[in-house]
């Protein structure tokens, strides 16, 4: 009799959000759905994953957050392995944007249904990003978010540092190039999205999807702080483009050039500066997600 057992290298970041207490019965039911776990060392995951075929791994599963997702990203876009996830981030905006349910039983349920679908990577400067890149607010933000304020405050860590970050806001310049077109603009905040939400909540567009081969660009040009706090409904909607102070556009490349270095948040991870180049990668992961 065949055996159809997957075997898993099984990567869980302790320091995740929920990572520190990783439920027993996520990995049961693992376990009982004919997959067979290898831990491993979170701070080993790119050189295993990349020796994970030649093992004989079957799949990858990660527990962790967006950022977590994120520094593997180089590795599983080199492999051909299905990745599996289970969201024990703050924000989880991967999980989220592909349909994973929150709690880690039930996205332990959606690996062993066994479905996957690929999804394309955003790529900055050589770096990969699943959900957005930004240049302005969003990387003060992250610069400003600890990691114990993330683990202590969860969500509303995001909030804190949003106000205290918002209280020096200044607008700057940006040259934007995408399609032929040059474009010299004032702006608090570029995004670049690769999937739909990001941030611990916020969308990118309503029409965004991490597999439509595109990136969905927009760009807050705005003067005043308050008028970031009136964006946040349109920015949790994805539908802040209709603002007249909102420029958005879609591509699969443009860059990005700022006055003076700036840095890139990829993930909620500052990985890259300004000069940025971004393209997309069209299905660069396979993903277990739930079926369409």
């Amino acid at each position: 009799m065949p055996n159809d057992r997957r075997k898993a290298l099984l990567i869980i970041n302790r320091h995740a959000r929920s990572g520190s207490a990783v439920p027993a019965e996520a990995l049961e039911r693992l376990r009982d759905g004919g997959i067979d776990l290898t831990d491993a060392d979170p701070l080993d995951a790119p050189a295993l994953i990349d020796s994970a075929p030649k093992a004989g791994f079957d799949c990858v599963i990660i527990g962790g957050g967006d950022g977590t997702l994120n520094r593997a990203a180089p590795a599983l876009s080199r492999t051909e392995l299905p990745l599996g996830i289970l969201p024990l981030g703050t924000a989880n905006d991967l999980a989220r944007s592909l349909g994973i349910p929150p709690t880690p039983v039930e996205a332990a349920g959606i690996i062993v249904d066994g479905y996957h679908r690929p999804i394309d990577l955003g790529e900055v400067n050589g770096v990969p990003f699943f959900n957005v890149a930004s240049i302005g607010f969003s990387a003060d933000l992250a610069r400003e978010l600890t990691a114990e304020a993330k683990q202590r405050f969860g969500t509303l860590g995001y909030v804190l540092a949003a106000m205290r970050v918002l209280a020096r806001v200044r607008p700057f310049t940006v040259k934007i190039d995408h399609d032929d077109t040059t474009e010299i603009v004032r702006t608090v905040q570029v995004s670049v999205g690769n999937g739909r939400h990001y941030g611990g909540g916020l969308t990118v567009d309503t029409e965004a999807s991490p597999d439509d081969g595109l990136l969905h660009v927009y760009s807050l040009e705005v003067d005043h702080w308050w008028e970031l706090v009136a964006l946040v409904p349109a920015l949790k909607r994805g539908t802040q483009g209709r603002w007249r102070k909102v420029r958005t556009f879609a591509a699969t490349a443009c860059t990005v050039e700022t006055r003076r270095p700036r840095s890139v948040n990829t993930d909620g991870e500052l990985t890259a500066h300004t000069p940025a180049s971004f393209h997309v990668i069209p299905c660069a992961v396979d993903v277990y997600t739930p079926r369409a």
